[in-house]
């Protein structure tokens, strides 16, 4: 649906730049001794080192692996239900928008190569056996191409995205690697551990790594590892692990990199003869892509939602607790139960996807994934954050 679309261009982005930045705290501990041998460092210098890492060129080889535990069977049929229910869904194959096509990297195991240099040129393939998917930002214009299609996507970069290399436009830096490390740690509170342990090999790079822990209980995150590049600072391997084990949630890494300039090749785009192109800004004009309810949702839908489809102003939001254990409460007003006007398919995705659960509260369905959690109350209430089911529930216990 349209505001699907448009959160899949941000979601991925700013929920790893929420998790570093926002769950950091301090616990001073030196790299143990390992393989390579390194100095000694403190948690807050190695912050320190990555704040301070200006690293504008590199090329390489990135291998991410996302398992969030979803019930994808569930899902399937319960949107094929839904779909059929409303009388037949979109078709068709995979989009060359990258605002849709890199929805992929939230699920199973991909291949990318990547080239940056400098904040102006950056490219990215998605390797997907013989075919590749490409992505090539070079000055003010963004290509993708698809071999598999031979489709075509461009679109101007926005003119006034940067002011400068430094930031996103209006946002102030602390001016000192230092002071940004103190800000990120004052942020960060008593809540969180993070400590320096050991060294690792990756990429052929000598890394540091530092791990960081929830000191709360609750917590549907058991600990979050980066390796960091010994020479530059640059975080080379990211990986966020569950309280339920297993597979990491997010498994991500450079599997080869050079930190030299790369060719000016890799970010020249010509569109090959005979390929479809088709321009970001037509796509405004026709209104959102794939989008078959022109941005509002079907009267039941809408409702059963609480109105929060496209366009709506309903819901407030409020946050309980704190640190990792943080609750996003919304009220829609509209009850789940007893909904006539929700399509019968809709509440059989609910059944399929979610477990029962009942208290003080009254009774609702439970949302799990590996990280995110998320309890619909029948008498609307949604209640979501990085938490176990039980926290769901005692919320909703608390707050009747």
């Amino acid at each position: 649906m349209g505001e699907t679309r448009k959160a899949s261009r941000y979601i991925v982005p700013v929920a790893v730049a929420g998790v570093a930045a926002a769950t950091i705290g301090l616990v001073p501990a030196l790299a143990a001794a390992g393989d390579p041998d390194l100095p000694e460092i403190t948690a807050q210098q190695l912050i320190e080192k990555i704040a301070a890492s200006d690293t504008q060129t590199l090329s390489g080889t990135f291998r991410v692996s996302t398992d969030l535990g979803l019930p994808l069977e569930g899902l399937t049929s319960g949107l094929g239900g839904l779909a059929g229910g409303m009388g037949g869904g979109a078709g068709g194959g995979a989009s060359v928008d990258p605002a849709e096509r890199l929805t992929q990297l939230v699920s199973g195991s991909h291949t990318l190569r990547v080239a940056a240099d400098g904040p102006d040129r950056q490219r990215l393939t998605l390797l997907d056996g013989s075919d590749e998917y490409s992505l090539i930002h070079n000055g003010d214009d963004v290509w993708a191409y698809d071999s598999a299609s031979k489709e075509v996507f461009h679109e101007k970069a926005p003119a006034d995205a940067r002011d400068d290399h430094d930031g996103p436009k209006g946002e102030e830096l602390p001016g000192t690697p230092k002071q940004l490390a103190d800000e990120v740690l004052k942020a960060a509170g008593d809540t969180t551990s993070i400590t320096v342990d050991g060294t690792a090999k990756v990429a052929g790079r000598d890394a540091y790594q530092l791990v960081i822990k929830p000191k709360q209980s609750g917590s549907t995150v058991e600990s979050i590892k980066i390796a960091v590049d010994a020479a530059s600072g640059t975080p080379l391997k990211f990986t966020l692990a569950s309280v339920e084990g297993g597979k990491p949630v997010v498994d991500a890494g450079f599997t080869k990199v050079d930190f030299s300039k790369p060719a000016a090749s890799e970010f020249t785009f010509k569109a090959p003869a005979g390929a479809k192109v088709t321009e970001g800004g037509a796509e405004k004009e026709a209104g959102e892509k794939g989008d078959p309810f022109g941005g509002a949702l079907p009267g039941g839908l809408e409702d059963a939602f609480g109105g929060f489809g496209p366009g709506s102003d309903k819901g407030g939001v409020n946050v309980i607790g704190e640190g990792w254990t943080t609750i996003a409460k919304i009220d829609s007003g509209v009850p789940v139960a007893g909904n006539d006007e929700a399509p019968k398919e809709f509440q059989g995705l609910l059944d399929s996807l979610g477990d029962k659960v009942t208290g003080p509260f009254g009774s609702g369905t439970v949302f799990k994934t590996k990280i995110v959690n998320a309890l619909l109350t029948d008498d609307g209430k949604v209640y979501v954050g990085a938490v176990t089911k039980d926290a769901l529930v005692a919320a909703a216990n608390a707050g009747k």
